[in-house]
């Protein structure tokens, strides 16, 4: 099968598209045919030789994949040969084929496009199961979520809108505010224009008349730890996926004590697969329904065939895309679609 590997850490330019065997699969696994990869920050991570697999995992890069059900392990219920899914993955998203854990499977309908769908496992999982299973975020609370235009913000803005939570998130130019605007989002700070602290605890008005954000799910890290504890309220939940911003910064113990302030930092690609699996499991039952019914959507910015990863890394690094991007592994659908657009 074709792959994407990395022949050393660096740029985008050390992707390249290789020959490997197809992979066998364990008894509970099914072996996807991929037809579409999301392109994930952990991605570039990886390839920058700052993010390893987890141990056992394919060096192969890619978090989730969209496609069909090719082969089932004798173990696996519930699947046949020819569905089509999107799966949260370790790795390996990056080709043609790829093995999966059968409960880190989500039904694709047929009302939803399947290069679409590849935009929507792993920011659905990381979402929900941090403001929802770690920060316990509930109904007329406040989320701020930082990089509202990215592929985790998009996603938070629908999610939010769907449990009744109220949302704000920042962004670096007008045109992702308009946007996020449209998506849903209650407010929006461009974070070049204006102190996020501040215009957090002018938006962020608790009933009892407290202000400050109930839970934030962040992206950045060490650069906006003070300002994120500051921005929020009163028993506020501090959650931290990503260190944009750096790995080490210094906090007042003192400034988290007496508002009851919580800070937690989690990754979702390092869990063991129990816990994968039930992630994947709640979205299925608390969000795919509305998937299905279109109340929330991937939101694609672009899609690029599977060999062409290197412009897909760069495209993310730019930071001007709105949503996802995705590489399509099935090069002959991705050369039928742009001849469509054109």
């Amino acid at each position: 099968m074709r792959a994407i590997t990395i022949s050393e850490p660096g740029g985008p330019d050390v992707l390249q598209i290789t020959e490997e065997p197809t992979p066998d699969i364990a008894a509970d696994e099914v072996l996807v045919t991929v037809h579409a990869a999301g392109v994930n920050r952990a991605d570039l991570l990886q390839r920058q030789g700052f993010y390893d697999p987890p141990a056992g995992a394919t060096l192969i890069p890619g978090l989730e994949v969209s496609g069909t059900i090719a082969e089932l392990g004798s173990e696996v219920t519930g699947w046949k040969v020819g569905d089509r899914v999107a799966a949260l993955l370790s790795g390996g998203g990056y080709a043609e084929s790829v093995p999966v854990p059968a409960g880190q499977l989500l039904p694709v309908p047929d009302s939803l496009d399947l290069t679409e769908a590849a935009g929507l496992p792993e920011v659905l999982s990381t979402v929900h199961s941090n403001i929802v299973g770690n920060a316990n975020i509930q109904a007329g609370e406040w989320l701020l979520v930082h990089g509202g235009g990215s592929g985790i913000g998009t996603a938070a803005i629908q999610i939010a809108k769907h449990l009744g939570v109220k949302i704000v998130v920042t962004v670096g130019s007008e045109r992702k505010a308009e946007f996020c605007r449209n998506l849903g989002a209650d407010a929006v700070i461009n974070y070049r224009e204006e102190d996020f602290v501040e215009r957090v605890h002018e938006i962020c008005v608790r009933p009892d008349g407290s202000t400050g954000a109930d839970v934030i799910l962040d992206i950045i890290g060490a650069k906006y730890l003070k300002s994120n504890v500051k921005a929020l309220g009163t028993d506020g939940r501090l959650v931290i996926i990503g260190m944009q911003g750096g790995a080490k910064a210094e906090l007042s113990i003192a400034s988290l004590m007496q508002p009851r302030k919580s800070v937690a930092g989690t990754t979702l690609r390092a869990r063991p697969k129990e816990q994968k699996i039930e992630i994947v499991a709640e979205v299925a039952a608390e969000l795919w329904p509305a998937v299905i019914s279109g109340d929330i959507r991937p939101i694609i910015h672009e899609t690029m065939p599977l060999s062409e990863a290197p412009k897909a890394h760069t495209a993310l690094e730019e930071g001007t895309s709105i949503g996802k991007v995705l590489l399509i592994a099935d090069e002959s659908a991705q050369n039928a679609k742009s001849a469509q657009s054109v």
